[in-house]
This record gives C-alpha cells, sequence and structure tokens, in this order.
C-alpha cells in the first residue's frame, strides 16, 4: 500500500476523470456544508458582507505587504492559493492526461453552438497572473445584460468602499411638523420581521418608533408629516418603461417598491413608490401613538433641518452580494446612483451611468458604454474581455474593497439565479461561480471557476442573436464547465 502523502501528491493525477469529478464535487459540498455551520459559532465573527471583519482586515494588511515586495507593480499580485483537498498542500496537479493542449481546442468547438446565435464572445484569464488565457473577439463589444451588474458592484465598492451604509431619516422641518428623507435604500422595509444581525434591512416600523420617542420626549403626540425624496434626480421610470423586474427608481421607497411579499424575482410594482412610503410610515407613527395632521404631502427637508431619527441600510458590501446573487435590478441602479453622489455628479440615469464609467475608468477599465446600472437597457455595451479583467481586479490582493464582487456571484447549482443550472454539468456544479444576464436574445455568462489544475481563472462568455434562452444557458454553461474540467495550457 502506498504512503498516504505518496497518493496525495503523485496518484491524484492518476485518478479517472469521473472519479476525480466526484471526488471534487463533494469536496466542495463538504466545504458548503462547513460554512453553513459555520453560522453556529458566532463567536467566531463578526461577519460582515461575506467575510470576518478581522479576516478581511488581516487580507487588506497583508495585500499591501506583498505590493511593497513585488517586483512588477503593475501586474496583476497572485491570489493566496485554496487549500487543496486531497493533494499536498502547496501542490499543483499536472495537466490531466488526454486533457486538451490548451483552451483554444477545449472552448472552440462549444463556442460554435448554434445556441449562441450569430455572434459570440469569450474570454479567459489567469486570476493570479493577470495573463489571458483565451480569447474569441474578446475585444467587441456586446450588450451585457446583467453582467453590467459586476461594472456597477466595482463602481459603487470603488467611491463608496464595502462599509459605507445609506441612511432614511426623519428630521424636523422647523414649522412643527417632520419630514421623512429617502437616502436611496430600495431595501428599506415596511414589512415585520425585518431579521437580526448588522446585515438586516434597516426598518421604517423601527424608525416611526424612534420618531415617536423623539416627538413625545418634546411633548408632541400630533404632528404633520412631509416627504423628501430628492436626493434623486430626473426620471424616475427606467428607459424600458414601467415593468414587473425593477421599480420607478427613487430616493424613497419600501421593499423594492413590490406589492407582494416577494424579496427577489418579477413582481407587480407601486407607480408611486415614494408616496406609498410616506403613506405607510404615516400608518406607523399612527401605531406609536402619534397622530398626524393633514396629508402626507412632499416637502423639501432644509440643509440645517435637526435629525430626530435613523436607520441604516446593510453595508454596500451586503448590498453589492446580495445584486450579484440575486440579480437585483432594484439594488443595482440604487448602486449606481449612489456611486454618481459619491463622485460629484446627478443622481439621474446619465449622471449615474457617466459616474459608474468613471470609475472603471481609474480601475484601468475604459471601453465601457454603460446605459444604466442593472443592464435592462439593451444600449450598455461591455466587452467579454472588460468583464473577465474586472474580476481579475476583485481578485487582487492589493484591492480588498473589491472582493464584495466575488462573493456575490452565484454558485452553480446551489445559489441565486445559478440555483437551478448546471444539472447535466458535474463538473461546474459548486465550481463556477459566475454572474448570469438574460434579454430577449442576448445571454452571457461572467464568473470565476478553478480549474483542475487548481487555477483560479476568471471567464466571460457572451451572446447575442439567441433564439432559445434555455438552449443559450446550457451552452454557456457547458463553456465554464469545460474550464473547470480542463487542466489546459493556453
Amino acid at each position: 500500500m502506498p504512503e498516504a502523502g505518496s497518493w496525495r501528491t503523485g496518484r491524484w493525477r492518476d485518478v479517472p476523470p469521473v472519479q476525480r469529478r466526484t471526488v471534487r464535487f463533494v469536496a466542495v459540498s463538504a466545504l458548503a456544508g462547513l460554512v453553513a455551520a459555520g453560522g453556529a459559532v458566532g463567536a467566531a465573527g463578526p461577519w460582515e458582507g461575506g467575510r470576518r471583519v478581522a479576516e478581511r482586515d488581516r487580507a487588506a494588511a497583508a495585500g499591501a505587504d506583498r505590493a511593497a515586495e513585488r517586483p512588477e507593480a503593475g501586474r496583476a499580485a497572485r491570489a493566496p492559493r485554496r487549500a487543496p483537498v486531497l493533494v499536498g498542500a502547496g501542490e499543483r496537479g499536472a495537466a490531466r492526461a488526454g486533457a486538451p493542449d490548451g483552451l483554444a481546442e477545449a472552448l472552440g468547438p462549444l463556442l460554435k453552438d448554434a445556441a449562441l446565435g450569430d455572434r459570440h464572445s469569450a474570454a479567459v484569464y489567469d486570476a493570479a497572473t493577470g495573463e489571458r488565457l483565451y480569447g474569441s473577439d474578446e475585444g467587441t463589444a456586446y450588450t451585457p445584460a446583467s453582467t453590467v451588474k459586476l461594472a456597477t458592484a466595482a463602481a459603487a465598492l470603488s467611491a463608496l468602499g464595502p462599509d459605507h451604509r445609506v441612511d432614511t431619516t426623519v428630521v424636523a422641518d422647523g414649522d412643527g411638523g417632520i419630514v421623512l428623507v429617502g437616502g436611496g435604500d430600495p431595501t428599506l422595509t415596511a414589512r415585520d420581521g425585518a431579521g437580526a444581525g448588522p446585515q438586516r434591512p434597516a426598518s421604517l416600523r423601527e424608525l416611526a418608533r424612534s420618531t415617536a420617542r423623539a416627538l413625545k420626549a418634546r411633548g408632541k403626540d400630533r404632528v404633520a408629516v412631509g416627504y423628501d425624496a430628492s436626493r434623486y434626480a430626473g426620471p424616475a421610470v427606467h428607459p424600458i418603461g414601467p415593468n414587473e423586474n425593477i421599480a420607478p427608481v427613487s430616493a424613497l421607497m419600501v421593499d423594492e417598491g413590490r406589492l407582494d411579499d416577494s424579496d427577489r424575482g418579477p413582481a407587480e410594482r407601486s407607480t408611486d413608490p415614494v408616496a406609498d412610503a410616506a403613506g405607510k410610515f404615516a400608518g406607523l407613527l399612527r401605531d406609536e401613538g402619534v397622530g398626524v395632521e393633514g396629508d402626507v404631502a412632499a416637502r423639501r427637508a432644509g440643509d440645517r433641518a435637526e435629525r430626530l431619527a435613523a436607520v441604516s441600510s446593510p453595508t454596500v458590501a451586503a448590498l453589492v452580494e446580495r445584486t450579484l446573487t440575486n440579480s437585483d435590478n432594484d439594488i443595482a441602479e440604487a448602486l449606481a446612483r449612489q456611486t454618481a453622489l459619491a463622485s460629484g455628479q446627478e443622481a439621474s440615469f446619465e449622471g449615474a451611468a457617466g459616474a459608474v464609467t468613471g470609475r472603471l475608468d481609474g480601475l484601468g477599465l475604459s471601453g465601457a458604454k454603460v446605459a444604466d446600472g442593472s443592464g435592462l437597457d439593451r444600449a450598455d455595451q461591455v466587452s467579454a474581455d472588460l468583464l473577465a479583467r474586472l474580476l481579475v481586479r476583485a481578485a487582487d490582493p492589493r484591492r480588498p474593497e473589491l472582493r464584495p464582487v466575488l462573493t456575490g456571484l452565484p454558485v452553480a447549482g446551489f445559489t441565486g439565479t445559478l440555483r437551478g443550472r448546471y444539472g447535466d454539468e458535474a463538473a461546474g456544479r459548486g465550481l463556477v461561480r459566475a454572474k448570469t444576464g438574460t434579454l430577449t436574445g442576448v445571454n452571457t455568462l461572467a464568473g470565476t471557476v478553478v480549474d483542475a489544475e487548481g487555477r483560479v481563472v476568471t471567464f466571460a462568455f457572451m451572446a447575442s442573436g439567441t433564439g432559445d434562452a434555455d438552449a443559450a444557458q446550457r451552452a454557456l454553461d457547458r463553456l465554464a464547465a469545460k474550464v473547470a474540467d480542463c487542466g489546459c495550457r493556453s
């Protein structure tokens, strides 16, 4: 019987492909179970935005140290390798026997699938070195659909930082009344049971309760109520028009303007989320024993208005993760406008587009044409190369603030918009993490994967002119699964 260490380092590469895939899938599944079990040991926290705070701080410090030691400052840093499961620590298996000589041989035939339409592109990068491993029409801009949310997320994290929160406030208006001031948090909730922990949604009920306490402390049990949503400018309705995929983009709304009890996916939306939120707030004030005088009406809060109460959104890191995992259009548009405000731009569709583009330029990712934050606008134009390089930036230890772009990616077969996919692609299940994009005739996929050599790679696959969305998604999934299953050299 061979020694255990010898089997781990030498025999792994000789294991049959099917068995290797099975072991990798079981290992990833076991890791997912350990992560879930981690909730029972909260003392290991605190957690924020998908990472332990202490771990994030260590990563930032380590990234600074490594940057100082790196001979090529302009080259992407090599990310820490994941802990091997069966191979010896620090060892990488060689390319599997029988594997294609390169990614071109592996991916080329799959890109010819008719399901991908008449125009398609691909880019694959080594996340550690920043080297492009494969490209096919990679520099041509295509409609990215929801993969443009990766750009929105990176821009928001760059402009605001991962720990920033958005406040919804109540101020005294100077005439004896109060004004509910929207800060631009679409996750503000009027529902009971908003959850617990530092990343729970801000509660409109808690805001009303705190406001009532402040008013009663001043001897007031009746008050005129106004609302101010002037933080955002320009048209509120997305250029695609009223749609169940997005509410009017407003600085004041509750539960993303949803008229049912859902928290993701399509739903009937309020046509006036600002007035609806203000009306619900007035009702909650009455529940707390404060009478409301007259009608609830729009009223601009003064710059020096006294703050009476406030609630805060989850961190930008957490909002980014939710945006990417669930492909949340409302949060994406809010993040784009918050980026505009932080960049000194008007918080409108146009201002947000300019701010996101500017932040991408600052990250060395020029060439994108951004029209909105969500990807619902077909005027968005981004190349596969830019998307894949953006993910390389997010993996760079020198940019820990961008890490939620990676931690928010859905896991193939398990979470978010990839939960129901990869049923027939065992090689990618649990290993591919990617943002999806879907519009009529457009299908895209961009994310990360660990290939059979243990190398972390980023990828982007884009297809335009598709006729069958399900078939196009399966074709994209096969491409990403092939990268996962490939010990391919470029």
